[in-house]
């Protein structure tokens, strides 16, 4: 996949362009028909289909204090969009001075850019630019007055229920994960950085690895059996989110850390994507180091008995 990072790299892309924008957080079946259509579209006019995104999410910029968790990092994002055949990617950086563009701005430095611009497809419900200037309507107007084609995708719905981030978000809280896959159209996962710890895991017998999540909605906490792709590798292993109240103390921060079987290599700074499938059980204090490994033991045959079904 080519990525880009300014509006003046489409020149580089051969046209004509099928730009599908949107914020594509999660990539959930909604912003797949999105993008899906104008991959589709590109291959049957000869053109090039490029997916327009921002980093950091909007609204992050522009009202912080209520910015949600992501469903996916742009490095999460890059993956998913790559895993589903996206072959050009333009990340734009979204800062306070971009957050003043017009929407008329937006989409003729978009039109006058690309060569030529073929198509722009969005969500019907889809609004951008300074204060929402924009929005299919608009594009539709400027569509006439430049030469390119509009697609407006509608809502896509699984039973009866309107797909969007916020339901994905809201579904992953209660960690309800076969629902949230319906609504992905994948497995839920999390992309994580594994860190140093303080190796605790390890003086008991269950090393773990230790990931920084970045910014992005967890389940509630608890003890989980996971699966983990680090590069084309596939791992199994059991997860704790949450404390570790029994070795780490009271005001701990929450933290995502995954055994992982059979696996001795050490792997800080690699970037780790963690699948949840199956929840086990809720995390408690025990009384002593002894109760809690052998708890642990315990986690890990159950664990090992649901791979081998």
């Amino acid at each position: 996949m080519h990525i880009f990072h300014t509006i003046e790299a489409l020149r580089e892309i051969p046209g004509p362009a099928h730009l599908a924008i949107g914020v594509f957080d999660g990539v959930h079946l909604g912003h797949r028909a999105v993008i899906e259509t104008a991959v589709g579209d590109a291959a049957a006019e000869g053109g090039a289909a490029v997916v327009v995104t921002f980093d950091p999410h909007p609204i992050r910029v522009l009202q912080p204090d209520k910015a949600p968790r992501l469903l996916a990092s742009t490095r999460h994002k890059i993956l998913l969009l790559e895993r589903i055949g996206v072959d050009h990617l333009l990340i734009l950086p979204f800062d306070e001075e971009f957050s003043k563009w017009t929407g008329r701005r937006f989409i003729e430095t978009l039109a006058e850019t690309c060569d030529p611009l073929g198509q722009i497809c969005v969500g019907n419900e889809w609004s951008f630019g300074h204060r929402r200037s924009g929005d299919i309507r608009l594009l539709q107007e400027l569509a006439i007055e430049h030469g390119f084609d509009v697609c407006g995708v509608p809502p896509v719905s699984v039973d009866g229920e309107v797909v969007s981030s916020t339901l994905v978000r809201e579904t992953i809280k209660e960690g309800d994960f076969s629902r949230a896959a319906k609504f992905l159209g994948r497995e839920y996962s999390v992309l994580g950085t594994v860190i140093e710890g303080e190796h605790l895991g390890s003086k008991i017998g269950f090393p773990t690895a230790n990931l920084t999540v970045h910014s992005e909605q967890l389940p509630p906490g608890g003890v989980y059996v996971v699966r983990a792709l680090m590069g084309d590798r596939k791992l199994q292993g059991v997860g704790n989110l949450g404390h570790r109240p029994t070795v780490a103390g009271e005001n701990v921060k929450k933290m995502l850390e995954i055994h992982l079987f059979d696996h001795h290599e050490e792997i800080y700074g690699a970037d780790m994507e963690v699948f949840f499938l199956k929840f086990l059980r809720p995390e408690v204090k025990f009384e002593n180091v002894q109760a809690l490994t052998a708890q642990i033991g315990k986690d890990v045959e159950i664990a090992k008995a649901f791979f081998a079904q």
